[in-house]
C-alpha cells in the first residue's frame, strides 16, 4: 500500500485511512494503487470520511502510524504568532463489521473557546472487483442509494434487486446538525463549547451490514475496547509457542506472523453448518477464503497452532465441488480456490463466488489432512472427512489428469485465472525467453504436491480407515508420478528441472524457484534433489534477502514482477522446508537468515512479496509495489522457518 495508506485489520473487516485518520475515496480508483475506506466482505462500506475543524481539514502533528489501531495527534492551521487554538486525539480501530473512531478535542487556549466540528461520511459500496486497475467495469442495472439522518447519526444504504446492504453512523454525544453536501455525502456537525484549557470527547460508531448478513452485531464501545480485545486474541495465539532464545531475531517474527494471524481470522462454515475461522489470504485485496492460501499457512503452523488446519480442513470439505460448471471450473472432488461474498459474486459478474481455478488446492488439502492426523493423532477428523478426500482423489486420477495424462493439468480460464499453480499472474509460466507456455500446462510444483498427497493419503487409508486395498493403490500410483516426473521434467543441460509441460508436452525451459517446492515434496531423486538445492543458492537464485521465483539473467527475468524474478517468503519457507529434508542444512540455514533478516529491516513483518533486487543493489529489502500489507502465508512462514532450521 502507499505510504499515506495504513491498514486496520480485524476479521472480516479492514479499514485503510491517511495519515491524519481521513478516508478520501480517492484511493482505488483505476490505476491508483490500493483502496482507501472501510471494506467488509468484498464491499466498501465507508468511502468517505473526513474530520473538518472550522471548515478546514487540521494538519497532522503526530500522523498515523503502524498498529492495530490507529492514533494521531492534528491540529488546526497556526503559527508562531497564532498558534492552534485547540488539539485533536484521533483514535480509530475496527471490529467485526465496525469501525470505532473517538475524538478529543482539547483547547490550547486560557479563555472560553467555540469549536466547530465535523465529519463527513459516505458509503459508495463499491465492490472490491471494481477497484482493481484491470480495466473491466461492470454493468448495475436497478441499483440505488439511499441516505437516512437519524437523531444519532446517518444511515446509508444500497439495494440492487434482492441485494441489500447498509452502513450506520452513529456518535455520542448526537450530532447538532446533519448537513447535504451536494455529492450524497452528509456532514454531521458539532459546536464545541470549551472551557479555558478544557477537553469535549467524542465517539463514532460504524456498523457495516452487508448482503445477507443477519447477525444481532454489538458495536464495541471504544477504540481502546477493541484493541484490548484484539491484544487479547494476539496474545493467545502466541501463548504457548517456544521460541528459539539463541536466535532474538526469529521469534520475534514468529510472533508477529502469529499475531498477524489473529487477525487475519474469518468466519467460515463446516460440511454440518458449524462456525469455523479460518486463514483469510490477506488485505486489502484478499480478505477472504482462499484454498491455497489457507492450506499452505495451517501448514506451516501446524506443529505450534494445528487448530488452524482443524478448522480449514473442514471449511474445505464443505465447499469442494459436487458438480461440473464451467463459469467456476467446478469438478466433482475439486477443493475451492476462491470464495467472495460481494455483489458482483452474488450476480455472476466475476467467476468467484466459489470459484475453482486451482490445480494444487486439491492435492495440498489431502497433504494437510494427513500431516494433520500424523502431527495430531486426530483420526476422527479423518474418518468424518474420508469421503471429501476419496473425491479429492477422485478428482486428481479423472479430472485433474493423473490417469489419462499421467500429471495434473490444467488450461487457461478465459473468464478466470490464466495459469492455477501458484503463480497465477499470466505469462508467470514461461520458457527463458519470457514465451508463454500454450495449451494444457503441466506445472512442476503441482506434481510433487500430487506425489505427496497421494503418498499422505495412502498412510491414512491404511491407518485410519483400514483399507489396504486403497493405500496400495494409491501407493503404485505416485511411485508411477515420480518415475515419469524425472524422465520428463529433468533438464539434463540444465541439470534443473523445467517449470512445466506445455500442451504438446515440451519443456517449459525456465530455471524457476518452484524446484524448490519438488524439494518439500520429495519428488526427487537424492542425488538430483541435492543439485536442485545447491542451484537455488548460486547469485542468480538468490538475492540475499531469499530465492528468486525466476533465476536472473534470463530474458524473462523482471526484478519488480509479481512471479518472474521477485522474492516470496512462502515460497522461501516451502524451499527451506525442502533443503533440511534433503539433509542440505546449511543452505536451509542461509536461505531462513536471509528471510529473518528481511523481517527485521521491516518490523519483524515479511511481506507477500518482495523485489528480486540483490542485496549488493540495496541494503534492505525492495517493497515490491502491489503486495498485500498483511499475507497469512508469509505471517506463517517464520514457523516453517522454525520447522525447518531451529533456533541455528
Amino acid at each position: 500500500m502507499s505510504d499515506r495508506h495504513h491498514l486496520l485489520v480485524h476479521g472480516g473487516t479492514f479499514a485503510a485511512v491517511g495519515d491524519g485518520g481521513d478516508i478520501s475515496g480517492v484511493g482505488g480508483a483505476r490505476g491508483t494503487g490500493s483502496p482507501d475506506g472501510l471494506f467488509v466482505r468484498d464491499a466498501r462500506h465507508l468511502s468517505r470520511w473526513q474530520l473538518t475543524v472550522d471548515g478546514a481539514v487540521p494538519e497532522p502533528l503526530a500522523p498515523v502510524t503502524g498498529g492495530d489501531t490507529a492514533r494521531c495527534v492534528l491540529v488546526p492551521r497556526g503559527g508562531r504568532q497564532e498558534p492552534p487554538a485547540c488539539t485533536i486525539f484521533r483514535e480509530q480501530a475496527v471490529g467485526d463489521g465496525a469501525f470505532i473512531e473517538s475524538l478529543r478535542v482539547t483547547s490550547n487556549r486560557p479563555v472560553p473557546t467555540t469549536v466547530r466540528l465535523a465529519v463527513t461520511a459516505d458509503a459508495d459500496f463499491t465492490d472490491q472487483f471494481e477497484l482493481r486497475s484491470d480495466h473491466r467495469t461492470y454493468t448495475k442495472i436497478g441499483a440505488t442509494r439511499s441516505r437516512q439522518v437519524l437523531d444519532d447519526g446517518v444511515e446509508f444504504a444500497y439495494s440492487r434487486g434482492e441485494w441489500r446492504s447498509c452502513t450506520t453512523v452513529t456518535a455520542d454525544p448526537a450530532p447538532d446538525g446533519v448537513e447535504e453536501t451536494g455529492t450524497g455525502a452528509r456532514r454531521l456537525v458539532w459546536t464545541l463549547e470549551l472551557e479555558p484549557q478544557g477537553t469535549a470527547e467524542l465517539m463514532l460508531r460504524v456498523m457495516a451490514r452487508p448482503h445477507g448478513d443477519k447477525r444481532a452485531l454489538r458495536v464495541p464501545a471504544s477504540p481502546s475496547a477493541l484493541n484490548t480485545q484484539l491484544l487479547a486474541l494476539e496474545g493467545e495465539f502466541v501463548e504457548g509457542v517456544s521460541f528459539p532464545t539463541g536466535w532474538p531475531e526469529l521469534a520475534a517474527s514468529c510472533a508477529r506472523g502469529l499475531a498477524d494471524l489473529a487477525s487475519l481470522q474469518v468466519p467460515a462454515t463446516g460440511p454440518d453448518g458449524e462456525e469455523l475461522r479460518v486463514p483469510a489470504a490477506g488485505a486489502p485485496w484478499f480478505l477472504t477464503l482462499l484454498g491455497r492460501d489457507a492450506l499452505l499457512t495451517s501448514l506451516f503452523t501446524l506443529p505450534y497452532r494445528p487448530r488452524l488446519a482443524a478448522a480449514t480442513l473442514p471449511a474445505l470439505a464443505a465447499t469442494q465441488a459436487t458438480e461440473t460448471d464451467v463459469d467456476s471450473v467446478a469438478q466433482p472432488g475439486k477443493i475451492v480456490h476462491e470464495v467472495r461474498h460481494g455483489e458482483l459474486a452474488h450476480f455472476r459478474q466475476v467467476p468467484y463466488g466459489r470459484y475453482y481455478g486451482s490445480v494444487d488446492a486439491t492435492p495440498l488439502f489431502l497433504i494437510l489432512l494427513g500431516a494433520y492426523v500424523e502431527q495430531t493423532g486426530d483420526a476422527a477428523l479423518a474418518r468424518r472427512l474420508e469421503p471429501n478426500a476419496r473425491a479429492a482423489i477422485g478428482w486428481m486420477l479423472d479430472h485433474g489428469g493423473l490417469t489419462s495424462r499421467g500429471y495434473l493439468i490444467y488450461r487457461a480460464d478465459q473468464g478466470g485465472l490464466a495459469n492455477q499453480n501458484w503463480k497465477d499472474s499470466p505469462g508467470a509460466i514461461c520458457h527463458a525467453d519470457g514465451t508463454r507456455a500454450t495449451g494444457p500446462v503441466t506445472a512442476a510444483g503441482a506434481q510433487g504436491y500430487a506425489y505427496d498427497a497421494l503418498r499422505r493419503t495412502a498412510w491414512v487409508a491404511r491407518t485410519v480407515w483400514e483399507d489396504e486395498t486403497y493405500a496400495a493403490l494409491l501407493e503404485q500410483a505416485a511411485a508411477d508420478l515420480r518415475d515419469r516426473f524425472q524422465q520428463d521434467f529433468w533438464m539434463r543441460d540444465e541439470s534443473f528441472p523445467a517449470l512445466a509441460l506445455d500442451g504438446e508436452g515440451r519443456q517449459v525451459n525456465a530455471l524457476a524457484s518452484d524446484a524448490g517446492h519438488l524439494l518439500w515434496s520429495g519428488l526427487l531423486d537424492k542425488e538430483y534433489g541435492e543439485v536442485v538445492g545447491r542451484r537455488l543458492l548460486e547469485p542468480d537464485f538468490f538475492s540475499g534477502w531469499g530465492v528468486r521465483t525466476l533465476a536472473a539473467g534470463q530474458a524473462a527475468y523482471h526484478p519488480l514482477s509479481y512471479h518472474r524474478g521477485s522474492v516470496w517468503p512462502h515460497d522461501n519457507a516451502l524451499i527451506t522446508l525442502g533443503l533440511a529434508r534433503y539433509g542440505l542444512h546449511d543452505e536451509a540455514r542461509t536461505v531462513a537468515h536471509a528471510l529473518v533478516e528481511a523481517a527485521t529491516a521491516t518490523g519483524h513483518r515479511l511481506p507477500e512479496v518482495i523485489a528480486g533486487y540483490g542485496r549488493d543493489t540495496h541494503a534492505e529489502p525492495v517493497p515490491y509495489p502491489h503486495a498485500c500489507v498483511r499475507e497469512s502465508r508469509s505471517a506463517a512462514a517464520p514457523l516453517a522457518l522454525l520447522t525447518a532450521v531451529g533456533g541455528a
